[in-house]
């Protein structure tokens, strides 16, 4: 049973029964081909068995691994490698076709390639997660063929393994290595120094051309007999919150991503760098119910557990409590700090209703409204009009568009921060505000 199972027949293989069929067809009006075509059906029998032997000849001709890592990064192409090693003594002709998980609804994966005996051949291919969660790979299933192309032995290997995606650790893992380096603004970043603005002295030094003169140190002048200044730097320590709100308008996608995830992402790799500038970092997440929060700790270590907490937020579609979230955030949060509010506004009407909760808020706390972009109504108010439909479609999208900038100003009005962006440029956008916030001292 287990032999049949595992045997194929080759697409080839029905070319030669056809062709001998036709002998036999023809042989009805020329008998001479009556004897060809026999001759043709015992070779095509004798390859057939001599190909099953050769394939069947080896207990396990073949020998193949799928090297999964502990985890995958969401929104991101993560590669998948796969080893195989031709323990065969003749030349192998293989399809390699994997069984994804369900989520990528991807059923046509398939890779063809060529082994020459004792021969080990590695490759990889690409896939992009858009949900967190586990996600079971099935077989990894190989067809080998020999010369013949006669038959096909499938075999099977690491079955139901299993591989759990996480927020995008790929991102994370981009923007720390840019903070170190020297080419920040080639991925839209700035990078911010502030000195003579803060109240937390680092050093005296000698004075250069720029310097702040408010900033002089008259006594170390005099002893020196040149000018010396105050050089201060970034305060630290100081509390830093990203909020996300999991109600409904979180679940509008973009590019297959929910703005929720989005917002995961940017999340993690924010805190990453705020926690590199010694800052402490927090989170909380809320809808109808207080979801999750953990307190602003500056631990490099901290950075796992808000990894794992980001893992099992999830969007619900009730519509968001921001009271709720303003007596939270006045129970727990005591010291002044940074709130990152991750949400989304789609009418004026909406943003005025919570406009109280924000303003209350925003008195003890410096608070960041972070608001998305609707990208598919920028592609349609600058398409051409070709007809009236069109028309009254780029009139009724820069309506929307005109209204999320409305928003921004009503934000500013209340003397709020915000920040607009597409989905994409979330996290580049998020990190500016944080230093120019830490460079302006506004917190």
């Amino acid at each position: 049973m287990k032999f049949i199972k595992s045997l194929y027949i080759h697409n080839q293989f029905y070319i030669y029964i056809a062709v001998a069929s036709v002998c036999f067809l023809l042989s009805y009006w020329f008998p001479a081909l009556f004897s060809i075509a026999t001759i043709i059906s015992i070779i095509i029998f004798i390859l057939f068995v001599i190909d099953i032997s050769i394939l069947y000849g080896t207990k396990q001709g073949l020998n193949a691994r799928r090297l999964l890592p502990d985890k995958f990064s969401n929104s991101d192409p993560n590669p998948v490698p796969i080893t195989i090693k031709n323990t065969y003594s003749l030349k192998l002709f293989l399809d390699v076709i994997d069984e994804l998980p369900e989520q990528f609804q991807k059923r046509d994966f398939s890779y063809q390639t060529v082994l020459n005996p004792n021969e080990i051949h590695d490759f990889e291919y690409l896939v992009r997660p858009v949900d967190r969660g586990e996600y079971y790979f099935g077989h990894l299933n190989i067809f080998a063929s020999s010369l013949l192309k006669i038959v096909k032995r499938k075999y099977q290997f690491q079955n139901q393994q299993m591989v759990m995606v996480y927020p995008s650790i790929i991102q994370m893992q981009k923007y720390d290595f840019l903070a170190i380096s020297n080419h920040l603004t080639q991925f839209g970043l700035k990078k911010i120094r502030r000195i003579g603005n803060t109240s937390e002295f680092e050093q005296i030094k000698d004075y250069v051309q720029g310097d702040d003169f408010r900033t002089v140190n008259w006594k170390a002048t005099a002893k020196r007999a040149q000018l010396m200044v105050n050089q201060y730097q970034d305060e630290k320590s100081q509390p830093i919150y990203s909020i996300i709100d999991t109600g409904r308008v979180m679940k509008m996608p973009f590019n297959e991503l929910k703005l929720v995830d989005y917002a995961i992402n940017s999340t993690l790799a924010f805190s990453n760098v705020a926690l590199k500038k010694h800052d402490k970092v927090g989170l909380l997440a809320f809808s109808k119910k207080i979801e999750n929060y953990l307190p602003a700790l500056s631990k490099l270590t901290y950075l796992n557990r808000i990894l794992e907490t980001l893992y099992n937020i999830d969007t619900q579609f009730n519509d968001s409590d921001f009271g709720l979230l303003y007596a939270q955030i006045k129970r727990k949060i005591t010291h002044r700090g940074l709130l990152l509010l991750y949400t989304n506004f789609e009418h004026l009407s909406a943003l005025k209703r919570q406009m109280p909760y924000l303003q209350a808020i925003s008195k003890k706390h410096m608070l960041v409204v972070v608001l998305f972009e609707n990208t598919e109504l920028n592609e349609l108010i600058h398409a051409d009009a070709e007809n009236l439909q069109t028309i009254y479609h780029k009139t009724i999208a820069e309506k929307f568009a005109f209204e999320k900038r409305l928003m921004v100003k009503e934000l500013q009005k209340h003397g709020i921060q915000s920040i607009l962006t597409p989905p994409e440029k979330l996290t580049v956008n998020t990190i500016n505000k944080y230093l120019e916030i830490k460079a302006r001292g506004l917190l």
